[in-house]
């Protein structure tokens, strides 16, 4: 399916890397995608034109956030809502559905996929994706080139900033002994033995966001 004017996409997420990543990804298919990075403010996102899709990448934010996904699927310049991710437990599907969103797409797609799959979703579809098991996961994230897995790099990014072990995971929507876990390995890659370390790593590797989301009303956890 290719639509006669290419897709105006924003992307949500507040780290760089992502969103450039996204962009880096979708680049030979601008013909069919153009990205339109967000612009977000102090107290909510703000997509700065007017889009056809905004693709909400969960990496450090809430997932299944009813608050900011409500805040944008009520934006006046802003068409359709995807969430984009690795995690399908099926009440988070379930909740973002609900919610009003148009697609929830695994991060193991690979960019043709992802585009097709906008393009339904632009086209008037709701788009689920089949989830993808332990298939590598797509794009960028902090981390990456010391090896750290996307869900260590997101439990370290959350380390960075503030979130307690409980709180990571009613974040991420992980077990408490998940998120353990991916401490452990994610502190052996990146060499240190204590959260302090792993936040003066995490400050000195770009693992603090670059715009900081604090919508009214939003609330940690799910």
């Amino acid at each position: 399916m290719k639509n006669a004017n290419p897709i105006r996409l924003a992307v949500v997420d507040d780290y760089e890397v992502v969103v450039n990543g996204l962009v880096k990804m979708l680049e030979r298919y601008k013909d069919r995608v153009v990205v339109v990075e967000l612009d977000t403010t102090p107290q909510e996102p703000e997509v700065a034109e007017q889009c056809d899709i905004v693709l909400y990448d969960t990496f450090g934010q809430a997932h299944g956030d009813e608050v900011t996904l409500s805040h944008l699927i009520g934006a006046p310049n802003v068409g359709d809502v995807v969430v984009y991710t690795w995690n399908f437990q099926p009440d988070l599907v379930r909740r973002s559905l609900e919610a009003g969103v148009k697609g929830y797409l695994s991060k193991t797609l690979p960019a043709s996929e992802l585009v097709a799959a906008l393009e339904r979703v632009h086209a008037g579809e709701t788009i689920v994706s089949a989830e993808v098991g332990t298939g590598p996961i797509a794009g960028e994230w902090p981390g990456r080139e010391e090896g750290l897995t996307p869900r260590e790099a997101e439990v370290l990014a959350l380390i960075t900033q503030g979130l307690s072990n409980n709180e990571i995971a009613a974040q991420t929507h992980l077990s408490i002994n998940s998120v353990k876990s991916y401490i452990r390995t994610g502190y052996r890659k990146i060499g240190v033995t204590s959260r302090s370390q792993a936040v003066l790593w995490g400050v000195r590797h770009g693992f603090e966001p670059d715009h900081r989301r604090i919508v009214a009303g939003s609330q940690n956890g799910l």
